[in-house]
């Protein structure tokens, strides 16, 4: 009899590799401490909660490396893409999701799948017997972190991460704001006003990047250091490297047309349908590390959400990973230990896709090996087996830092004709990114 596979974290990574292992015929017994064992961010004890941003960003599969990323893992039953799928929202280019459903969904799935069982409770250590995906993701338990420290021998895991606050779209003043996907993206009316974008003078910008700097900020604990990921900087950070960094950045005033005024926005900030219904907008790249009392303050500042009521305010938290390319081998064992696997943001990829992405890998390699076989990584010309290449063994473990998915981890390409544009370029990428994943998918 198969040995069955454990699991521990039921985050986006953690329920894909439960998902394609149990699809593989491994039985999964998958570890999730919550709602026993809380974390500040989490609300519900679903699997795959969202607690960020509700994108998985561009949908693009031809000229985006992220695009095809989906691609890829819809053509291997990903569970999370299915889901994703089932609840999306109008977003333009984007593939955004209803958050709660989606959940619900993957929650659903999981539970009446007939070879995954669950255990509740807070796993602490590294264990030495059996075979274990680790998944715990950016809120990995302060006993685990510290059991994989001293198991790695890493002098530090963690790193800061924030969350955008989320409106109540009745409380936006529609008389100075209006909706519309930049550069007119999507062709349905719904996809049109996914967004709604609030204009700022020169004065108006001014005046907010003066509050934001002098905002009262989060205090870190004695001893801790903040290196921020750089896709996801709080906006006071961006603020401080320039007064201009957030309008050439998530406020840049291109592709929209004001229907309200002739004059042209200095800046615009951007808001994101978050739930189906349209009541809830997320402000797109608004993470902060602001205390809440000043965020309402500072937030109520910009032109149309002078009366904004805030869903949930922004937040800061620790995000753990682990220094990949010294520490995991090409099936993402631990070298140590090579009974236990990494999957997820702990791996040192970045965002909700590649997460469930390494979840997805690790699943599939973990099933392999119980039934005596080893599945290699994807090519390092498809998007899986560029990021699996890269925190492998492809990245520095000196300068090692979390990676989102993009066209520079593949090995290079001319496009073909010769030199041509950009579009071009990524779209050689993504044909033969297909052909080799299409391939790996019969090894």
């Amino acid at each position: 009899m198969t040995e069955p596979l454990h699991i521990i974290g039921g985050g986006m990574a953690g329920s894909e590799a439960a998902w394609q292992a149990a699809q593989a015929g491994i039985d999964v017994v998958l570890h999730e401490m919550r709602p026993s064992v809380g974390t500040f961010a989490h609300r519900t004890g679903n699997f795959a909660e969202m607690v960020c941003s509700n994108s998985f960003r561009s949908d693009d599969h031809e000229r985006n490396a992220v695009g095809l990323l989906h691609w890829e893992m819809r053509a291997a039953g990903g569970l999370i893409l299915e889901a994703a799928m089932a609840h999306r929202l109008p977003a333009g280019g984007a593939l955004a999701v209803d958050r709660e459903p989606f959940a619900e969904h993957v929650t659903a799935r999981l539970r009446s799948h007939p070879r995954i069982s669950f255990a509740e409770g807070e796993v602490t250590d590294l264990p030495r017997e059996g075979h274990w995906i680790v998944a715990t993701g950016p809120l990995t338990s302060a006993a685990l972190a510290e059991s994989i420290r001293q198991a790695t021998g890493a002098q530090s895991l963690a790193f800061f991460d924030a969350i955008a606050p989320i409106v109540y779209a009745e409380t936006v003043d529609m008389s100075v704001a209006w909706m519309q996907s930049r550069y007119d993206k999507g062709a349905t009316h719904e996809e049109q006003t996914a967004y709604m974008n609030c204009p700022m003078t020169k004065d108006e910008y001014d005046a907010f990047i003066d509050a934001l700097l002098a905002a009262e900020k989060t205090e870190f604990h004695p001893g801790e250091t903040a290196g921020y990921f750089d896709g996801c900087l709080p906006i006071e950070v961006m603020a401080e490297r320039g007064r201009e960094t957030l309008r050439f950045g998530p406020m840049k005033p291109v592709g929209l047309t004001n229907p309200h005024s002739d004059q042209k926005p200095y800046a615009v900030v951007q808001l994101r349908r978050d739930n189906k219904l349209g009541t809830l907008y997320n402000i797109v790249g608004f993470q902060t590390k602001m205390k809440h009392s000043a965020q309402t303050a500072v937030f109520r500042m910009i032109p149309g959400l002078q009366n904004a009521s805030f869903a949930r305010l922004g937040g800061i938290h620790r995000n753990t990973f682990i220094n990949s390319p010294s520490l995991l081998d090409d099936q993402m064992r631990l070298k140590s230990r090579p009974n236990i696997r990494f999957a997820g943001q702990v791996t040192g990829v970045e965002g909700y896709v590649e997460s469930a992405a390494m979840g997805l890998l690790a699943g599939r390699m973990a099933a392999a090996q119980l039934q005596g076989r080893i599945l290699p990584p994807p090519p390092p010309d498809t998007a899986m087996g560029a990021l699996v290449t890269h925190i492998t063994g492809g990245a520095d473990a000196r300068t090692f830092q979390p990676m989102n998915v993009n066209f520079g981890l593949f090995p290079p390409i001319e496009a073909r004709g010769g030199r041509k544009g950009r579009k071009d370029r990524y779209k050689a990428y993504t044909d033969r990114a297909k052909d080799s994943f299409t391939a790996w998918l019969t090894v």
